[in-house]
């Protein structure tokens, strides 16, 4: 899989340096005063610092919960998504969604839970039992 890159407004940098690194274990990449890249699990992000474009998203209902429009994150072995749900909530950090599994016994059955960095873009952290579920087709609800 080829990696992608997302650039994203952040409205301080060195909180979004801890969140990424510390907490999610990122590492930097390049920077400067008013930007950071970070490879975030072999793919580019960009935090640009530009606070006025922070922003929270609107939400759109999905199974029962509130999920964020506008939100990235990524997909990670169960083993890992339950260890990085684990240390978040170590560290206190607040959840938008809890993790929990989603359409249970459905098409996407999935293990999810949402974040806020601290200019609060919304992550979303994901994983299958079997990754052929990811692109698996159908309707879930």
């Amino acid at each position: 899989m080829n990696p992608f890159h997302l650039a994203f407004p952040v409205s301080d940098i060195e909180a979004t340096r801890a969140f990424f690194v510390d907490l999610l274990g990122a590492e930097v990449g390049r920077e400067s005063k008013k930007w950071i890249d970070f490879n975030f699990f072999g793919h580019q992000i960009s935090a640009h610092l530009k606070p006025e474009e922070c922003q929270h998203a609107d939400a759109n209902e999905v199974d029962g919960d509130k999920v964020p429009v506008r939100h990235f994150g990524m997909v990670l072995p169960w083993d890992q998504w339950e260890a990085l749900g684990d240390k978040l909530k170590a560290a206190d950090v607040s959840f938008i969604i809890e993790p929990k599994v989603r359409f249970k016994g459905k098409v996407g059955e999935q293990g999810t839970f949402f974040v806020r960095d601290p200019s609060g873009n919304a992550l979303e952290f994901k994983t299958f039992r079997d990754m052929a579920g990811l692109f698996e087709k159908g309707t879930p609800e």
